[in-house]
């Protein structure tokens, strides 16, 4: 890539709909320039809440990584610290997801080279993200990256690992088939530690605090036991180093600028431990996905491949925990309304019970119907008001169906219904042979031979009705059938309603 080194933005999230972009040209001429397009690629990235310093530890491994035949690569005391972009302040600085666009050529001790890349993470939870940007470049990082840096303040807190289970099951999801652990190397990075003298700065007292802190006891809640076997679960390796506050001035400066003369003594002490061990040649992991080394032009491909997935909808939503909860508290509250509503209407006509008037099935409904809903109103939910009030729809949606269902189910018992359609045929047959006698005397054969025909016609039709019924084939012609045969009933219904109108009027009137 040409001009000096940056930061480049490859994934931008977009603030209106929160929909992500990702920047195939720019990424393109990161990963595809001769030198490094065919070697096996190294992805280091950094990752956490927002404000937590992910940035400015970063721009050490850019100063390390440039000086590395340098004893003193930490640099001058009043050397400004430049990379990706960085400042302090309770505002975000880093958006989306960017990579440095220098790819760093490394050999290893076994004589080949590894190209290595470093990528810079947006901060979860700031004041515009939602809990599914955060979940996305989260899981977009682990799932692109060989050594994921889970940078995190002062202690390893329960929520923290909540997090992490949440945000790698939402990467494991777009990942299609995984036979192995799907995500490689995490390591927390306990920033502003204060408890040395439990565990000490570095490695070794980091792994033993991790190691307590993912210990999965017998005696812990099931809730605890998921989420340490899920981490477990999903990297190869899992560490932890334990790194001091850097200092006061540091953190309360505005005029900080990176110099190390701000800098506590024990930080940079840490640092020239911690970066060394990080990026040796020998500690480098290169990126493989079920169990196969990816070069930086199938990089690029996986990454436009993952992208389109989190463009895509197959994905759930990831929620908050009060949201799921909330959700979950609803559901079950519908539920218990549900079956409360089917039980009583089993009660009534369900199973063998007899036909029930529909006049009285619907008075019961409508009796059920306020008792399910009053089941659902007096159960506590959470969420709100109007987040309540759609679960209540749906529960008047799913009783209407279940409504629905027992009418046609109480409509089968009745035993005129059963007979509906061949009763209805057998007066047509009755009425046509009637009517054509009568035509055939009175001498208009021509109308008789059209009612002979029509009642051939209806005796085919009863046939039919009877094969269907007793073979259970060609549901769609049976159908037809009882429909016409309803539609012969309603008009002669009101045939004959009319004529006893008429009657009525006439007898009225004398």
């Amino acid at each position: 890539m040409k001009g000096e080194p940056s930061a480049v933005q490859i994934v931008r999230v977009c603030k209106e709909d929160h929909s992500f972009e990702l920047d195939t040209e720019a990424l393109s001429k990161i990963l595809l320039a001769p030198e490094i397009r065919d070697k096996h690629v190294v992805v280091l990235s950094v990752a956490g809440a927002f404000r937590k310093g992910k940035s400015f530890l970063l721009d050490f491994m850019l100063r390390y990584m440039y000086r590395k035949g340098d004893e003193n690569w930490l640099g001058q005391d009043d050397e400004p610290l430049t990379g990706f972009s960085w400042r302090g302040g309770s505002e975000p600085e880093t958006t989306g997801i960017q990579l440095w666009s220098e790819v760093f050529l490394v050999p290893k001790s076994d004589g080949t080279e590894v190209a290595v890349v470093l990528m810079d993470t947006q901060g979860a939870f700031d004041n515009e993200s939602t809990v599914k940007d955060c979940a996305t470049i989260f899981a977009l990082s682990t799932m692109t990256s060989s050594i994921q840096i889970y940078n995190l303040s002062q202690n390893i807190q329960e929520d923290d690992l909540q997090q992490l289970q949440l945000f790698t099951e939402y990467g494991r999801l777009a990942m299609d088939e995984i036979f192995l652990k799907p995500f490689q190397s995490l390591m927390f990075l306990i920033r502003d530690w204060s408890f040395p003298y439990e565990y000490s700065y570095g490695f070794k007292g980091g792994n033993e605090f991790l190691d307590k802190r993912l210990q999965v006891k017998e005696a812990q809640h099931e809730e605890l036991q998921t989420v340490r076997e899920h981490i477990h679960s999903c990297f190869t390796k899992i560490s932890c180093f334990l790194l001091p506050h850097p200092g006061l001035k540091v953190a309360t400066s505005p005029a900080f600028n990176g110099q190390l003369s701000d800098v506590g003594p024990d930080f940079k002490e840490q640092l020239q431990s911690l970066i060394p061990k990080l990026l040796h040649p020998d500690r480098l992991a290169e990126k493989e996905i079920n169990g196969n080394k990816v070069t930086c032009m199938g990089l690029l491909e996986f990454f436009k491949a993952y992208i389109k997935i989190y463009q895509g909808e197959d994905l759930p939503q990831p929620k908050t925990m009060l949201m799921a909860t909330a959700e979950a508290n609803n559901l079950a509250a519908v539920a218990a309304a549900k079956d409360l509503y089917y039980k009583n209407m089993e009660k009534v006509c369900g199973g063998d019970l007899p036909y029930v008037s529909p006049d009285s099935l619907a008075e019961k409904h409508q009796f059920f119907f306020r008792e399910a809903l009053h089941e659902f109103s007096s159960t506590k939910k959470m969420g709100g008001q109007e987040f309540c009030d759609r679960y209540k729809q749906q529960l008047e949606m799913e009783l209407e169906e279940m409504w629905q269902s027992f009418t046609k189910h109480n409509e089968s018992k009745n035993l005129f219904s059963a007979f509906r359609t061949p009763a209805v045929l057998f007066v047509l047959v009755c009425l046509l042979y009637i009517l054509s006698g009568i035509l055939l005397f009175i001498g208009l054969s021509t109308f008789a031979l059209v009612c002979d025909c029509t009642l051939g016609v209806v005796m085919m039709a009863m046939l039919t009705w009877a094969f269907i019924r007793y073979t259970g084939r060609y549901h769609s012609v049976g159908g037809a059938i009882d429909q016409a045969a309803g539609v012969l009933l309603e008009q002669g219904t009101m045939v004959l309603n009319k004529s006893r109108g008429t009657s009525t009027d006439v007898k009225k009137t004398s």
